[in-house]
């Protein structure tokens, strides 16, 4: 009994989704019927859970994909770290060359003060030792040693390779990177006062340091134009001149290869595009075409 009754209610809740009801828009003061549409139970029901679904879905795209969650508490922007650690460095950074300029000024106003302290000396000097003590003294074992390891030492050493004839072409020792490639149209010749070569290659090609060194020039003169120079080790400095531009500045350390300037026609002594090369070692010119393949 109680199963025909549970179907009964089953079948009479089915028939009320199935009923039709109307709504109606009526004016209050008239009655007037402005407007009214069909309802179902059904649809109604169907309309409200898609409407929930389409909510619930645009509700995860906005906080997923879009600025907004910003706005929602628990919610930051993803590249808020990154803003946060940039502006650490910069932090960094400025303290470290605050501290750098305060310590400068000390430094300067100490100077300019007269605040320097001076090195003392003593009262008394020291006797000199006299000649028969120096004949009496016994030399160690340890001042041997020494006396032949600082003897020996300057038979390496390039400060004295210019006095020393087992140093000569010591400077074929060293590889020297081609500045660039082109034609030779100008030799060297010490006679004509002419202490490098001339080359002749492509339009804005790169001009690259022929070997590893320190910038200790880069400037623009009315006879050379822009001009650049080199120090490298072995007292060996290289020179680069009539370029159009020169792309490192005094100071910088370049590595052999690396782009310097760029091949022009500046300068007062240039008749067209080219590159002006020196080598001098040791303070003499010598010709690079001994020592590199252009």
């Amino acid at each position: 009994m109680s199963g025909i009754f549970k179907r009964l209610i089953k079948r009479k809740f089915y028939l009320r989704l199935k009923h039709k009801y109307r709504l109606v828009i009526m004016q209050d003061d008239t009655f007037e019927e402005k407007f009214s549409f069909k309802l179902l139970p059904m649809n109604v029901f169907i309309a409200v859970g898609v409407s929930a679904i389409v909510l619930i879905f645009s509700t995860t795209f906005i906080i997923a994909f879009t600025p907004l969650r910003e706005y929602i508490p628990g919610y930051a922007d993803v590249n808020i770290n990154k803003k946060f650690r940039y502006l650490s460095y910069s932090v960094d950074s400025l303290e470290h060359g605050l501290a750098q300029k305060e310590a400068y000024m000390k430094n300067l106003k100490t100077i300019l003060g007269g605040n320097i302290k001076t090195d003392s000396l003593p009262e008394k000097p020291a006797s000199p030792i006299s000649k028969k003590q120096v004949g009496k003294l016994v030399k160690s074992r340890e001042d041997s040693i020494l006396r032949g390891e600082f003897e020996n030492s300057d038979d390496f050493n390039l400060l004295f390779a210019e006095d020393k004839k087992s140093t000569v072409g010591s400077i074929s020792n060293f590889f020297f990177f081609t500045p660039i490639r082109g034609i030779v149209i100008n030799n060297f010749n010490l006679k004509k006062e002419h202490y490098g070569v001339d080359i002749v290659a492509k339009e804005n090609e790169a001009v690259k340091a022929t070997l590893d060194g320190t910038v200790i020039f880069s400037s623009w003169t009315l006879e050379t134009g822009y001009c650049i120079g080199l120090q490298h080790t072995g007292n060996i400095v290289s020179i680069y001149k009539h370029n159009s531009a020169v792309l490192k500045k005094t100071g910088d350390y370049v590595k052999a290869g690396d782009v310097i300037a760029i091949i022009g026609n500046s300068g007062e002594l240039s008749s067209g595009p080219h590159l002006h090369f020196e080598l001098w070692y040791y303070g003499n010119p010598i010709n690079p075409k001994d020592y590199i393949a252009f």
